[in-house]
């Protein structure tokens, strides 16, 4: 007898991501109540099951929902204001003064608005984000029905959002508690970066993101410059002085780390630490090269991520697994470095890994839930095909994606957005380059 489902995918190439370069053909995936029950061949599923609704996906790769593990959102009203400047230069001179005249609730509504629209679009299902007002984030977020991991962002100087550290602290463990039923929503505590957090906030939130089980996300060892302030002010290396805090662990998300040297990297890997790969926007900035190869030849989980949009200047996860893995190669004198299958891990199941989700998202597995995204490869630009891995993260871009769901909902059919609307949203951001940038 068969059993009933809400829907059945039969694509071309199932792509589950976990195993390792595992391609299956002639394979359906079952989705029911928004989780994936079953992955088995299609005549199979045919007798097996009865859908409520089949899609034939017949020239399409089916993958997990890509996971932008480090992100700006609402920054993507600042694309392309202060383009080719160094980074402190960038920051202090043009971004920093422009959040201060322009960042409000409505500037972070909008903003993660567009951001959504364009993850979306480009196959991205889940994102961390550090940026303020993460209340408003969540609202749009939810709007969206995208998956997120939203930053209880802690700085020492005070913004739009809080006025010192223990009010951000304060705020974020309210918002953390606000949204601890949401299903597609979590938290994880976002102090900006070493320069601009002291010890005692730091030492705080490392109490906090213990006991609430939460993961902390931060900027570290993004330039040389950085990393010379770092030893002047404290004496010792970023990396050692948030060692010393007790900061690193596990639950750490330790963003672009263009400057390690091999101590750090065995350090890392003893501790389970997680690193966020952003190498578009380190190239944009001339920020320096993270040292991929050796990171995850030590064991290091890698994950990539946009940065935001104000220094990329998009938010396309294709581009950067893409960058990634050629930038490795070019770095490490190695064209065997970071493959394509391993390219692909780090733009989906790496990501779910660094989140404390890999048994939720990040793979196309029995029993998670179904975040998935339909690659369309019969386009000129991805033939001939010999090796669907390889087209996915050497060809393929984000245009060729058609279809996005999240937990068995559809955001994206026949790249058409179904819950968001991009003319109101285009209207809306051109409103607001006139008030930036009049």
């Amino acid at each position: 007898m068969s059993s009933p489902v809400d829907l059945m995918l039969l694509p071309r190439w199932l792509v589950p991501v976990e195993p390792v370069d595992v391609v299956l053909e002639d394979h359906a995936m079952v989705v029911r109540d928004g989780r994936i029950v079953d992955i088995l061949p299609a005549d199979f599923a045919r007798q097996g099951y009865v859908a409520t609704e089949t899609l034939e996906l017949p020239e399409h790769a089916l993958l997990p929902g890509l996971i932008n593990t480090h992100t700006h959102a609402a920054m993507s009203l600042l694309r392309g204001l202060a383009d080719d400047r160094p980074l402190m230069d960038w920051l202090e001179h043009y971004i920093w003064p422009a959040e201060t005249a322009h960042v409000s609730r409505d500037y972070c509504r909008s903003g993660v608005r567009l951001a959504c629209a364009e993850m979306i679009r480009g196959g991205q299902t889940c994102f961390n984000d550090m940026y303020y007002f993460p209340d408003v984030a969540a609202e749009v977020v939810r709007e969206a029905g995208m998956r997120a991991t939203l930053g209880l962002i802690v700085l020492d100087f005070p913004t739009a959002w809080a006025t010192d550290a223990d009010e951000y602290i304060h705020k974020g463990l309210e918002l953390h508690d606000a949204l601890r039923h949401e299903p597609l929503l979590r938290t994880a505590f976002a102090p900006h970066a070493p320069y601009t957090v002291s010890d005692a906030p730091l030492e705080q939130v490392r109490k906090y993101a213990t006991e609430l089980g939460i993961p902390i996300h931060m900027h570290l060892h993004e330039t040389a410059q950085e990393v010379e302030l770092a030893i002047a002010t404290h004496g010792c290396r970023p990396w050692e002085r948030l060692r010393r805090l007790e900061l690193l662990g596990a639950d750490f998300i330790g963003v672009h780390m263009t400057q390690l040297n091999g101590e750090e990297i065995e350090e890392a890997a003893q501790l389970g630490v997680s690193v966020v790969h952003c190498p578009e926007s380190n190239l944009k900035l001339a920020s320096g090269f993270c040292p991929v190869a050796k990171l995850l030849e030590a064991g290091v989980n890698v994950a990539l991520g946009t940065d935001g949009a104000a220094s990329n200047n998009d938010l396309d996860l294709y581009g950067e697994m893409r960058t990634a893995a050629l930038l490795a190669k070019a770095v490490a004198g190695d064209a065997a470095v970071l493959p394509a299958a391993e390219a692909l891990h780090m733009a989906t199941l790496a990501g779910a890994r660094a989140l404390g989700m890999e048994s939720e998202i990040g793979s196309l597995k029995k029993g998670k839930s179904a975040d998935f995204i339909a690659v369309d490869l019969s386009a000129l630009e991805t033939q001939p095909i010999y090796d669907v891995v390889s087209q996915l993260a050497y060809a393929a871009g984000r245009q060729h994606v058609t279809d996005v769901f999240v937990a068995g909902r559809a955001l994206l059919r026949d790249r058409k957005l179904l819950t968001l609307d991009p003319s109101a949203i285009l209207a809306d951001t051109q409103q607001w380059r006139k008030r930036i940038a009049p």
